[in-house]
C-alpha cells in the first residue's frame, strides 16, 4: 500500500491533472413540485442514511466511514449558512455531485459516491437540491478527517479521478424497455448499489469488470464494533441473483422479507430509509434491471474436510436445526431459509455469515411486519473459532450450496 501511495505522490507531482469544474446551464428555480420530487429521489439515494450520525439531527452529518485510508465522516447536508449547503449555489451542488468538487475546488472523497451520483440527470439535480434546502437547517461543524497520508493530500484525488472516473448523465439505452432503464437509473446512479456490492482495488475504485459481483465494507455488529461485512453478489451468478425470481427481488426491496431471507444488518437501513419508499413501479424496474445482470463472479469453492463438514453438521442438527429444520428450509414462523436461496450464506466472503453466527442478526428498528416469534441467539460465547467456522462451512457446503470452507482465522478476525 505504501508503494502504491509513493507511486501516485511521485505521480502527482510530474503529472497534476486539474478537476473539470465546468458544469452544464441549469435552471434552478425552485416550486413545491420540485421539492416533492427531490424528497423522493433523496429516498431513492438513502441520503439520510449516511449524512444523519446515530442520536444526531436529520442530515447534519458526522457518521464515521472507515476505510483502508482512514475515517471519513459525512458531512452536513443541511441549508445552514455556516456548516452547511445554505451558500451553495445550484451550480456548485451540482459540481459536487457531477464532478465530486467542493465550492472552494477542493475534491471529494468517493466515499461520497459522486462516482454514482454524477450520473443523475439534470431535473433531478434541480429537485434534489430543491429539498435540501426545504429541510430545517442544523448548525454541525464538520468533522475532522483522520486520513493516513499521502491519501489526506486532495490534490491527487486529480490523479484518482484521471484513473478511474469517468463523469456525465444516464444515458438511455434505446434497445432497453422503459422499465430496464429506469430500474437501471435507479440502481446506477440513485441507490448507488455498486458502492456496496463491487470490490474495490487497492487504491478505492470499483472494479469495473467484477461490478456487482459482491463488495466488502466496514460497519458496525451488534456489539457496536465496526468489522467487515461482505455484499453478496448481484448479478445472475449461482450464489447470486441467480437463485430468485425477479418477484422475491422486488419483494425483498420493498419490505426486507422474502420466501427466502429478511433483511438484517446493514442493509436494514437501505430497506427501512429507502427502499420500502419506492413505489411498486420503481422497484419492480430495479427488480428488472438487476435479474439483467449476467452471471459473474467466482464460481463453487472447495468445500471442508469430511472432517469438518461432520463436526459443522453436529453443531447446526444441536443449535439450528430446530429452527431452520433439518432440510435447512427454513420456516415462516420460525427461521429464513438457508439451503439453496440464501445469498449470504453462499456469498464468496463468509464475512456477513461469520458475523450473523458470532452477534445474531440485528433486526430493523421499527421493526418490519413478520410471523417470526423470536430473533436468533448469538453464538460468540458458546463456539469457539473453529467450531463457528466448520458450522458456517456445513451451511455452504449443503443442500446444493455452493460457499465453500470457512477458517477459523477468518472467525477469528471478524470476532
Amino acid at each position: 500500500m505504501i508503494g502504491v501511495a509513493l507511486i501516485l505522490v511521485i505521480f502527482g507531482a510530474l503529472a497534476f491533472i486539474p478537476s473539470d469544474n465546468s458544469t452544464t446551464t441549469v435552471d434552478f428555480s425552485v416550486d413545491d413540485s420540485l421539492v416533492e420530487r427531490g424528497k423522493y429521489l433523496a429516498l431513492a439515494g438513502n441520503c439520510a442514511s449516511c449524512h444523519t450520525a446515530r442520536d444526531g439531527a436529520f442530515m447534519a452529518g458526522g457518521l464515521a466511514f472507515e476505510t483502508p485510508f482512514g475515517t471519513i465522516y459525512s458531512t452536513n447536508i443541511t441549508p445552514d449558512q455556516e456548516t452547511g449547503i445554505g451558500k451553495w449555489t445550484g451550480a456548485e451542488f451540482l459540481n459536487s455531485m457531477r464532478q465530486g468538487v467542493r465550492p472552494d475546488g477542493e475534491h471529494l472523497y468517493p466515499v461520497f459516491p459522486y462516482t454514482a451520483f454524477t450520473k443523475i440527470v439534470d431535473e433531478d439535480m434541480v429537485a434534489l437540491f430543491a429539498y435540501l434546502n426545504s429541510i430545517p437547517a442544523v448548525r454541525r461543524a464538520a468533522d475532522e478527517n483522520e486520513v493516513s497520508f499521502p491519501f489526506s493530500q486532495r490534490s491527487l484525488m486529480s490523479v484518482w479521478k484521471a484513473m478511474f472516473f469517468d463523469a456525465g448523465a444516464y444515458e438511455t439505452d434505446e434497445s432497453r424497455s422503459v422499465e430496464w432503464n429506469r430500474g437501471a437509473y435507479i440502481v446506477e446512479a440513485l441507490a448507488h448499489c455498486s458502492a456496496c456490492h463491487s470490490p474495490r482495488n487497492l487504491l478505492g475504485a470499483e472494479k469495473p469488470n467484477m461490478a456487482m459481483t459482491g463488495g466488502v465494507y466496514m460497519d458496525e455488529v451488534p456489539t457496536g464494533a465496526v468489522r467487515p461485512w461482505s455484499a453478496p453478489n448481484l448479478t445472475a451468478a449461482p450464489n447470486g441473483l441467480g437463485l430468485w425470481p425477479a418477484e422475491e427481488v422486488a419483494a425483498y426491496l420493498k419490505t426486507g422479507i422474502n420466501s427466502y431471507v429478511e433483511t438484517f444488518g446493514p442493509m436494514n437501513e437501505v430497506i427501512i430509509n429507502s427502499t420500502r419508499h419506492l413505489t411498486y413501479v420503481d422497484v419492480d424496474a430495479m427488480s428488472v434491471y438487476l435479474k439483467s445482470l449476467p452471471s459473474n463472479g467466482s464460481g463453487t469453492r472447495p468445500k471442508a474436510s469430511d472432517s469438518v463438514l461432520g463436526m459443522g453438521r453436529t453443531l447446526y442438527n444441536l443449535h439450528c436445526g430446530t429452527c431452520h429444520l433439518p432440510t435447512g428450509l427454513g420456516d415462516e414462523e420460525s427461521a429464513p431459509q438457508l439451503a439453496g436461496g440464501s445469498l449470504i450464506v453462499q456469498s464468496s466472503n463468509p464475512a456477513s455469515l461469520i458475523n450473523v453466527i458470532l452477534d445474531g442478526p440485528e433486526l430493523p428498528d421499527p421493526p418490519l411486519p413478520t410471523k417470526r416469534y423470536k430473533p436468533m441467539e448469538d453464538f460468540r460465547y458458546q463456539l469457539d473459532d473453529s467450531e463457528i467456522a466448520a458450522l458456517a462451512s456445513y451451511l455452504r457446503a449443503s443442500w446444493g450450496n455452493t460457499g465453500g470452507e470457512v477458517t477459523a482465522k477468518q472467525v477469528a478476525e471478524q470476532r
